[in-house]
């Protein structure tokens, strides 16, 4: 039987294996794989339906040309250049100051989220058992701070 459980890296990992060598399980028999964090650095133009990262560098650019080209076209009517220019130019101008403002937002908000997150990572750990042994484990695991304890198989 096998014993699946996730965990922060932390004092209490180490703790929790300490644990289970101390009941008589062997290294062989525990297996602790770290996990990759996967950080993208550059934030994508569009979200789409099947990927998404929560930052999207088109929806100011949308809203700012959107007002800017409605300011320009109506403002436009009593201006030389006509509405028609003047719109485009609004969309042009609310398009770039809307993707500075959204560029220097979420540069902000990622080196924010990559500070505080840059150490912490997380640990799955597999320990292969017999079925009088498992709930002993379990118990163990979820007493040193596992953020998710399972089981997988059985010996009959």
């Amino acid at each position: 039987m096998y014993i699946v459980a996730t965990f922060r890296y932390s004092m209490e990992l180490e703790l929790a294996i300490s644990d289970l060598h101390g009941t008589g399980i062997g290294a062989d028999s525990i297996a602790a794989v770290p996990l990759d964090r996967q950080m993208s650095g550059r934030a994508h133009f569009m979200d789409t339906m099947h990927r998404s990262d929560g930052v999207s560098l088109l929806d100011g650019p949308a809203v700012l040309g959107t007002v800017l080209a409605v300011l320009g076209a109506s403002l436009g009517f009593s201006w030389t250049w006509g509405p028609i220019i003047c719109g485009l130019l609004g969309l042009a101008l609310g398009a770039l100051l809307g993707m500075g403002i959204d560029y220097w937002v979420n540069r902000k908000k990622r080196n924010r989220e990559a500070s505080s997150s840059q150490n912490e990572g997380q640990v799955v750990l597999i320990v292969q058992c017999s079925g009088e042994q498992s709930e002993l484990v379990k118990q163990m695991l979820r007493y040193r701070m596992a953020m998710a304890v399972g089981q997988w198989g059985s010996y009959a």
